[in-house]
This record gives C-alpha cells, structure tokens and sequence, in this order.
C-alpha cells in the first residue's frame, strides 16, 4: 500500500473528512486507498480518486472550502507554477496511529507493508 505524506494540521483534517483536496505542484497517477502519515504514523486512509487542474492560486482560492488553504498559502507554495487538486474521498480515520517507517528523504509517497 502506500503512504502519502501530509503535514500537520492538513493530515487530520482529512481523515475526518473535513479537507476533500489535497493541493499539490504535480499531477499523479495514483488511485484508490492510500494511507495518510503524519510524524512517521499512519493516522487513517483515504481513496484518491482524481486529479483535478492545474490551477492558478487564483483559481484555487474559490474552493478554499475543500482544500482549507487560504490564498496567501496558495500563493506562496505555488512559487508562480500551477496547482493540482488531488480529490479525496471516503476517510478513515484510525482509532490508533499505526508506526510506519518512512525512508530518509521521503518527501510525498512511501510504500507501505
């Protein structure tokens, strides 16, 4: 399985179901249940179902409600180029954080025993 890797406070909110996408500078060709870690634990899962874009910060700053990020975010992180929404569906969230050893240097995905 994989892990994709999110920072704090963006992890929890999405397996609460809360943050529906996840904003990022590529497009990926991942689908289906990946787990979401955090601090090196998984802290539940998540189905990604499709890519969405490239969009300006703009652009993106319209649907803040389902990325939770707000513009000036946007703006910084994007560093002129375009973004992509990631959608997320169907959270899980762990009644326990499970360890999950993630390699040195990993910056977006791990794979996952």
């Amino acid at each position: 399985m994989r892990g994709l890797i999110v920072r704090e406070p963006f992890a929890s909110w999405i397996v609460e179901g809360k943050k529906v996408w996840e904003i990022r500078k590529s497009r990926t060709r991942i689908r289906g249940r990946v787990l979401i870690l955090t601090g090196g634990r998984a802290i539940g899962s998540v189905e990604l179902t499709d890519v969405l874009g490239p969009f300006s910060p703009e652009e993106l700053s319209r649907y803040e409600d389902r990325h939770l990020v707000d513009y000036g975010f946007l703006k910084k992180y994007s560093n002129g180029r375009k973004l992509y929404a990631w959608v997320l569906q169907n959270p899980e969230k762990f009644e326990r954080p499970k360890p999950v050893d993630v390699p040195r240097g990993a910056q977006v995905w791990v794979r996952v025993r």
